[in-house]
């Protein structure tokens, strides 16, 4: 009979398992609607394709979560999280559904664990359904009403289009807030959130200490956001009503994937997917160590050192794991307690806390201030309270810390401002004791420590050739966010087939294609005649690491083995600029437009170079070959930041080459100091060659005219046909207007007087329409060459003998006029 009724079941069963699984299955391209869940490894899309939902797990964490992220970008990045709180570890049995009035997250228990948390009671069940939109939001609606939106409820990400707002009716206020680390989205200490008294943007520590500001919006940027004016993708918009306060930013091109999060950095973010990577745009605050606490407790955040945070001596990371992430938050412990002389354990045997210096130092926040009459009496009053951490006494008084020390911040050499703190220890601390004494059991303590030195050697032979055959390939596929990767020799030697495939050499040496385990593809430069020290090299590869900018290159890593230096970036696919100019290849030319975007595109990577570093970057090579082309024709300075790499003395170097066919700006031969306006003359050269598509110099080795920034001054003083003057290949196809313009803007580049000069940021702004160029004067060096060619070429020094052409001239500059 049992065996009868199971039978009679079974097709029942089937039914029933054909039913569910059709049902899991078969949801909506992007859409859960009410009678759906979504569980395991089930998605949906957004209807374009742009971005996807699910069940995710963040880097090697073992826990799940609910999550949105770009479909079409290779790597996945994530930005928005339901869950964040509460993961899951089961997503068999966890589900993602409408009920009642929410859509809400069920975890392996069945226990509700997230929720939109909507007490509208009109919502009807069976009507509603969840969509995922293809800018990033999922969005709740019903009748095709949105009831619920993501985009009020962001987690470390903000998207174009999405306000930040503050409310004015209900107070509510949309706040941005990085994760925890990257492998745990759980609100971090960072927050991002909008001031409506003030109608700017601020940043916050533990949603207490505001350490970096935007500034007040003044019609058209936030006052201390600089990056907005160097932006041509963007367009931004700020309102302000009776009902709300809000910003919000969109691109004017759909096609461009880009974002703004807030970091585990602490830092603000704008990074633009280009190629197969995330390149950074702009960063706020622009220095690690501005971030308040970054390091946490008791722990130092020194800018001139990777990683940026140490605990102090004395002290350990209170959690390894969070260290290794870059999550410094918890920061450190003390080895030892403090043993506070007020005790009465230690009090019998005299035994105290101490102090050790640390100088050079800049002080943490919120001190105490004591009126005492000495350093001996500020001490006194630090170690006569338990909770006190750290005194400083010097003009400005007695300071004492009490509890955790937040903030601190080591400053480099050469920096004034730095001051002496110092922190308190137990006396039994091993800062006080680097040495320990010798008994008479010393030299069995030696022979038992050489027995075990010598086992952990011949372990660690065994243990190398047990691992050498893995080694390149881990080292290679070896990826660390925002710092660089280590190679060895040997592993580049495998990358490049033995530096068989030369793409180009220059100045600082020659590079070689290469190919990482991974299949990425690289491309390796071999540096020549470096004579840096080990440690100076590695300091100022790991400064030159932490540049990102979409219009520079970007490194990947280096290597550093005796006299052997390398250095790993990004592939180009398209190669260098030059080769595209003067090749001969038809199948390279590069139309009016890409040669216009990449004249924009350098001068934003070197504005960025001179402006938005720590401290100004000069170039010193800026030329055609440096500058190089993505798959997308999206130009990317190279080279930038060898000069100092190098140790080059470039005025003594330079002082027997002539700069009239070159690059080289009047003011490495006369000896004057070098600054950012040397960059600007060679861009300005470069500029010239991006219109003719020929060598400057090549007017005047084929025996033409003249040397062609000459031709180009004649043209636009004259008001002629500045097509005339474009590269032939085009046919004349070009805006004549932004041809002007940018012959112009060169014009004023390759002015004598650097101070004549525009900065990168200035024609950043012309080429972008924010702001007009005026007619240059022809520069001094232009003027004799033309003098030497023409005999009716006349001089006037005197500004009132130019006559009608008064207002095109400079005070500081000859004019050239024809008689």
């Amino acid at each position: 009979m049992a065996a009868r009724s199971f039978t009679n079941k079974i097709p029942f069963l089937i039914i029933t398992c054909f039913c569910t699984t059709n049902t899991i299955f078969s949801l909506a391209t992007d859409t859960i609607s009410a009678t759906q869940t979504l569980s395991g490894n089930q998605t949906i899309v957004s209807s374009g394709g742009n971005f996807e939902l699910g069940f995710f797990t963040p880097g090697k964490s073992s826990k799940y979560y609910i999550g949105i992220w770009y479909k079409k970008v290779s790597e996945k990045t994530v930005i928005w999280v339901a869950n964040r709180e509460t993961p899951v570890f089961d997503t068999r049995h966890a589900q993602l559904k409408i009920s009642g009035h929410n859509l809400v997250v069920l975890n392996e228990s069945q226990i509700e664990i997230w929720s939109t948390a909507l007490n509208s009671t009109t919502l009807k069940t069976s009507s509603a359904s969840a969509v995922l939109l293809d800018d990033g939001r999922l969005i709740l609606q019903e009748s095709n009403s949105t009831i619920w939106d993501s985009f009020d409820y962001p987690s470390n990400t903000w998207m174009p289009g999405q306000k930040l707002y503050y409310d004015k009716r209900t107070h509510k206020k949309v706040v941005v807030t990085s994760w925890r680390n990257s492998e745990d989205p759980s609100p971090g200490l960072f927050s991002l959130e909008f001031l409506p008294n003030d109608s700017k943007y601020i940043i916050k520590w533990n949603n207490s200490e505001q350490y970096w500001s935007s500034g007040t919006w003044n019609g058209h940027i936030f006052s201390l956001v600089p990056e907005m004016r160097l932006s041509y993708n963007y367009n931004f918009s700020y309102v302000d009503n009776e009902n709300e306060s809000y910003f919000v930013y969109t691109l004017y091109n759909s096609s461009i994937i880009s974002r703004t999060m807030m970091d585990t950095s602490g830092q603000i973010k704008q990074h633009t997917w280009t190629n197969s990577a995330w390149m950074m745009f702009w960063s706020q605050p622009r220095q690690q160590c501005e971030v308040y606490a970054f390091c946490g407790a008791f722990g130092t955040c020194n800018q001139n050192s990777m990683p940026f945070c140490n605990c102090l001596p004395g002290f350990r990371p209170k959690s390894d794991n969070d260290w290794n992430l870059n999550d410094y938050s918890d920061g450190c412990v003390r080895d030892i307690d403090l043993q506070c002389r007020n005790n009465s354990v230690f009090a019998s045997n005299g035994s105290t806390d101490k102090f050790l210096l640390a100088s050079n130092m800049n002080l943490p926040l919120h001190p105490q201030k004591l009126a005492v009459g000495s350093k001996g009496q500020c001490e006194s009053a630090c170690l006569d309270s338990c909770s006190c951490s750290a005194y400083a006494y010097d003009a400005n008084g007695c300071l004492i810390w009490n509890d955790e020390l937040l903030n601190l911040q080591q400053l480099g050499q050469g920096d004034g401002s730095g001051r002496d703190i110092r922190i308190r220890y137990s006396a039994a601390s091993s800062v006080f004791h680097s040495s320990h004494k010798k008994g008479d059991g010393a030299v069995i303590v030696g022979a038992v420590s050489g027995a075990v030195v010598a086992v952990l050697i011949v372990l660690a032979i065994v243990w190398t050739v047990i691992c050498n055959n893995r080694r390149i390939k881990t080292r290679l596929s070896r990826v660390a966010e925002g710092s660089l990767i280590g190679f060895s020799y040997k592993d580049l030697q495998l990358a490049t087939k033995n530096f068989s495939i030369k793409l180009g050499g220059g100045a600082f040496g020659s590079v070689f294609k290469g190919t990482l385990a991974d299949s990425t593809k690289v491309a390796v430069k071999k540096l020549e005649s470096i004579s840096q020290g080990e440690k100076q090299f590695r300091t100022e590869v790991s400064t030159i690491g932490t540049i990102q900018h979409m219009n520079l290159v970007r490194l990947r890593g280096f290597c550093s083995e005796r006299n052997k230096k390398l250095l790993v970036y990004d592939y180009m696919e398209n190669g260098s600029l030059d080769s595209h100019l003067f090749g001969g290849d038809e199948s390279k030319v590069l139309n009016w437009e890409i040669r216009y975007r990449i004249a924009l595109g350098v001068a934003r990577g070197l504005a960025y170079l001179h402006d938005k570093c720590r401290e100004c970057i000069i170039h010193c090579d800026v030329k055609p070959e440096n500058i190089l082309l993505d798959a997308d024709f999206c130009p990317k300075v190279g080279d930038f930041g060898l000069a100092k790499l190098m140790g080059r003395d470039f005025s003594r170097v330079l002082t027997t080459m002539r700069g009239t066919r070159g690059y080289l700006a009047p003011e490495w031969i006369s000896g004057v100091p070098i600054t950012a306006k040397a960059d600007v003359y060679s861009y300005g050269m470069m500029l010239f060659e991006l219109v003719s598509g020929s060598r400057n110099s090549e007017y005047v080795e084929d025996g033409r005219d003249t040397f062609f920034p000459c031709l180009a001054a004649r043209v636009i003083i004259g008001e002629d046909d500045v097509l005339d003057l474009l590269d032939p290949i085009l046919e004349r196809d070009a805006d004549g207007e932004e041809v002007l313009k940018v012959l112009k803007v060169a014009c004023w580049c390759i002015q004598d007087d650097e101070n004549l000069r525009p900065s990168m940021g200035q024609i950043v702004q012309i080429f972008e329409g924010v702001a007009e160029v005026r007619l240059p004067p022809i520069p001094r060096s232009l003027q004799l060459m033309l003098a030497a060619k023409e005999e009716h070429v006349v001089f006037f020094t005197d500004r009132s003998a130019a006559g009608d052409y008064d207002g095109k001239t400079s005070d500081k500059c000859s004019v050239l006029l024809e008689s």
